[in-house]
């Protein structure tokens, strides 16, 4: 499992990018989204953490490892 700090999100279609960002690099995961803490969780990866938080920022919500 492995959370980011994702600032820029604030509403549900945030999260829903997010999600599919995080899923298609990485097909099976769970992602939630906590909007109120700017906080995505990720179980389930295969592949490094880097990979993922490039996959969120270039959706446009740049994300932080915490």
């Amino acid at each position: 499992m492995v959370r980011f700090n994702v600032d820029k999100m604030g509403r549900g279609g945030c999260a829903k990018s997010v999600t599919r960002a995080v899923q298609a690099v990485e097909p099976g995961t769970q992602v939630e989204v906590d909007l109120q803490a700017k906080l995505v969780t990720v179980s389930g990866i295969s592949g490094p953490a880097d990979r993922i938080a490039r996959a969120i920022g270039e959706a446009g919500f740049p994300a932080v490892p915490v």
